[in-house]
């Protein structure tokens, strides 16, 4: 994993696409390339990249900020910055709202029920495409972990040797039936984490499977009753169904894509636009509280924190081992993995980079979600608030990346840069 070196030829021409619209929206229909480090620095003010703020004109415009989340252990950075009293420091009191399902978060974002929330990175750009709920103007104002999923598959599929993507793809070919698997939301990360697994090994999840939507707490109860052969999720509700005798892990999101992006801090952008400075403060206080979490030493505690009926509601155990990176796949392999559910990692997490948003909207296009490739950039430039961002870090002296666009390479070797959004959306073997 490293940061695509920047195209320095936009830095001169993207100073100018924060105070001119037309500039700006003629720049994005021609450009998907690259965006250099310059360019982060012209969308901040003086007064930031000095690491100073006019006396008073940041005072948050609101005191109390609703952020919603999901029973998941990597809901940790919205809990601790309200428990830990980082928020207290920017001047806002996060109340935690601990809901449902992402269709609850989604229509409660929508509705303005909530002010923000811990939200799947997918769920949010496909709010703003009009797929999976109404469509409306979105924001991410910061990526909250890297890493930490995973792909459950039943003791049943275990039992006729399918342990991993060759051996569950082999048996789905020699024994064809209606193999159900369950992610947590049509558009979210989890979908597409498994359905690019899937396809890796050459399954089409749509025309070789049954895919259903399910709530991440109730996955467990739900392969309990033979609902279904396998699911993603966040944790602990993989650890936690090897310890219920259940599933086991068949592979991890990292192992998928390292270091992929996961949930983010999502908002609308009319809640951006009303609340700027609030949503700085919010930005800071989760921060504050990614660092916090990232010392290794505190992920005990954290881990028992999160483990309260209040949050997660599960037990102590099942979150802490991965958390500490203390892998059990339940088949018999124990790892240490490097690659363990990052919150901050000197910054590197948080950024939003507008590779990632991209990822989503070119697997939405590739399984059908979307009809037509949209203006990549536009919408990723439009959704991920990295002027925001880069002002919050600023002020905390956290290092920003030299370019909003990063290089990974996924588990079937494909490398994903940004650069050609299009054409990369098109090159899979296996798509809808």
């Amino acid at each position: 994993m490293s940061d695509h070196n920047p195209d320095n030829s936009v830095d001169t021409t993207i100073s100018t696409i924060t105070t001119d619209t037309n500039s700006r929206r003629d720049f994005l229909k021609k450009s998907t390339g690259m965006l250099g480090a310059a360019a982060l620095m012209n969308l901040v003010s003086p007064e930031v990249r000095q690491g100073a703020w006019a006396a008073g004109s940041d005072a948050p415009e609101l005191s109390e900020v609703k952020v919603g989340f999901i029973p998941l252990t990597d809901c940790a950075s919205v809990v601790i910055a309200s428990v830990m009293g980082f928020d207290k420091k920017y001047g806002i009191k996060i109340i935690p709202s601990k809901e449902a399902s992402w269709a609850a978060v989604r229509d409660k974002l929508i509705n303005g029920e909530l002010d923000a929330s811990h939200v799947l990175y997918g769920l949010i750009y496909g709010v703003q495409m009009g797929i999976g709920g109404p469509k409306k103007d979105m924001a991410n104002l910061m990526t909250l972990n890297n890493n930490g999923q995973a792909i459950t598959l039943s003791n049943q599929l275990k039992a006729k040797g399918a342990i991993d993507g060759p051996s569950l793809a082999k048996l789905i070919k020699a024994e064809p039936r209606e193999y159900t698997f369950a992610q947590t939301f049509p558009t979210g990360t989890h979908a597409m984490w498994l359905y690019y697994w899937l396809a890796s090994y050459g399954v089409n999840p749509f025309t070789e499977a049954k895919v259903i939507t399910v709530p991440p707490p109730q996955m467990i109860a739900n392969m309990r009753v033979d609902n279904m052969d396998g699911y993603c999720v966040g944790e602990p509700w993989n650890a936690r169904a090897i310890r219920d005798k259940v599933g086991f892990t068949a592979v991890t999101t990292q192992e998928i894509w390292q270091d992929h992006p996961e949930k983010i801090l999502g908002t609308t952008a009319e809640w951006v636009a009303k609340h700027p400075n609030t949503a700085r403060a919010l930005i800071m206080a989760v921060l504050d509280a990614s660092r916090y979490i990232d010392d290794m030493s505190h992920r005990s505690e954290v881990a028992k924190i999160i483990s309260d009926k209040s949050y997660v509601n599960t037990d102590f155990d099942s979150i802490e081992d991965r958390m500490l990176g203390q892998y059990d796949n339940g088949n018999g392999k124990k790892w240490q993995d490097p690659n363990y559910m990052k919150f901050f990692n000197d910054g590197k997490v948080n950024f939003p980079y507008l590779s990632d948003g991209m990822w989503f909207l070119t697997q939405h296009k590739r399984w059908g979600l979307l009809k037509e490739d949209p203006n990549y950039l536009a919408e990723a430039t439009k959704v991920n608030q990295i002027k925001l961002y880069t002002e919050a870090a600023t002020q905390l002296k956290i290092a920003v990346p030299k370019s909003p666009m990063r290089t990974s390479k996924l588990i079937d070797g494909t490398v994903w840069d940004g650069k050609d959004p299009k054409k990369y959306a098109a090159s899979f073997k296996i798509h809808a």
